[in-house]
């Protein structure tokens, strides 16, 4: 999400939530969703959608409301309260009653807590999704696990047609899709050309629908994206990448339709069997290779 951007048009509000947003209300304290709430993200406005608050400036105030030392640039307006003591906080773009503002407490070094009700807030998590396969999910899915800044991998399925697939419809071949992981990264910490350049380190992009014994176009190398940013990013990176190969690339690049996440039993596979032949004999020596590489840095 980009700073500025609307994520959404103005959502129908709730009788609580106009309480609050349009009459200027206040929820009672120690009853907001994220009055302790300290994940990675954005907090938008829950009205408009404009980007209002950064994680980063979220403090515990124990005030009982959620609280920020500052707001993002333009994003929050002041005005007098009608009670003519305190400073109400708008949202700069639709208005929306946020809370109020307080100067001179100690609390942090900026010396400033936004005193914010959760219910004009939304929060979007700091994160970034990208499905990628390249032959089975039980490698790509260990591989990508131990990347600092991926939030989560989740096997599955996609780019095929069946809906809800089964592991033993997929292994038939005959439904279109891939074994893919889906992952979802932070991009302060990693960025999507280090995660592509991981992704061609862990399998062979030049061999079509087969990777080592596994054979058939579950297996075949595929990119699927989340937004047509992501699609020309990928497909740039891939034209740099060409020349370091004798043979040409076949990777599959797509936008994504359908993921559909697998069964229970193929979810942190290698975790749970690491003595088995397959884990040892080829996940294992996967994860070895891709640990060298990111010790030699990223590659182009």
């Amino acid at each position: 999400m980009r700073e500025g951007m609307n994520i959404m048009a103005w959502r129908k509000l709730s009788p609580e939530e106009e309480k609050v947003i349009v009459h200027g209300g206040t929820e009672p304290p120690f009853s907001g969703e994220y009055t302790d709430h300290f994940q990675s993200g954005t907090y938008v406005c829950r009205r408009c959608g404009a980007p209002l608050y950064r994680s980063e400036d979220k403090f515990h105030s124990g005030c009982g409301w959620p609280a920020f030392d500052d707001e993002i640039s333009g994003a929050v307006n002041r005005r007098p309260d009608r009670d003519g003591k305190r400073t109400e906080i708008t949202c700069a773009a639709c208005g929306a009653h946020l809370g109020h503002v307080f100067v001179g407490e100690g609390f942090t070094p900026k010396n400033v807590r936004h005193c914010v009700n959760s219910v004009s807030l939304l929060f979007v998590p700091s994160v970034e999704r990208i499905v990628l396969g390249g032959g089975c999910f039980w490698c790509t899915e260990a591989v990508f696990r131990r990347l600092p800044g991926v939030v989560s991998v989740t096997p599955g399925y996609a780019g095929g047609t069946l809906p809800r697939p089964t592991y033993r419809q997929v292994c038939t071949g005959d439904t279109g899709h891939a074994e893919v992981v889906l992952v979802e990264y932070n991009p302060r910490r990693i960025s999507l050309r280090e995660i592509l350049e991981v992704f061609l380190a862990c399998h062979d992009p030049t061999s079509l629908d087969r990777q080592g014994a596994d054979v058939g176009s579950q297996y075949r190398s595929i990119i699927l994206y989340s937004t047509e940013e992501q699609g020309r990013e990928v497909r740039g990176f891939l034209r740099e990448a060409t020349p370091r190969y004798a043979r040409p690339l076949v990777t599959e690049t797509a936008m994504l339709e359908q993921f559909y996440p697998a069964e229970e039993e193929h979810r942190h596979y290698y975790e749970r069997n690491q003595d088995a032949p397959y884990c040892r004999l080829v996940i294992k020596p996967k994860l070895d290779k891709v640990a060298s590489g990111l010790k030699a840095g990223p590659k182009g």
